[in-house]
């Protein structure tokens, strides 16, 4: 059993980016989903996939595939991911105090009552809330 999912999914990514795969599986829910689609409208990943749980082929959980995305010299685009958010500690953040990851140049994901965002998106919509991971 995994305790946290999220930090096991973002291992596998940062792992797979290490060892220069093309994709990575990681399992399925729901805020792992928002934030590999945010990882994919900020250009991080290529593109993702939901599988669907399979009995006949003994697939039992729903699994996202992630096509990672490096530059022309075959170095990673996603340089860093790091959880800061943990089970055992939550960290919070208010709509004054969102931070930037390496000036602006990474983004901050935060988790609010208006779903899971950018750092820039929740300026933007004045909104605070639990602070996800960063990524650069």
């Amino acid at each position: 059993m995994i305790s946290d999912p999220l930090a096991d999914a973002l291992t596998k990514v940062r792992n797979a980016y290490r060892a220069g795969h093309k994709q990575v599986v990681v399992n399925h829910n729901n805020l792992i989903e928002n934030i590999v689609k945010i990882l994919a409208e900020e250009n991080f990943i290529n593109s993702y996939q939901v599988n669907e749980r399979n009995p006949e082929i003994k697939k039992s959980r729903k699994t996202i595939t992630l096509y990672l995305r490096y530059t022309n010299t075959g170095d990673p685009v996603l340089k860093g991911v790091q959880r800061v958010s943990t089970p055992g500690r939550r960290v919070y953040v208010n709509s004054q105090n969102l931070p930037s990851v390496f000036n602006n140049t990474g983004i901050a994901i935060i988790s609010s009552s208006h779903g899971v965002m950018v750092d820039r998106t929740a300026r933007k919509e004045k909104v605070g809330g639990e602070y996800v991971c960063k990524v650069w």
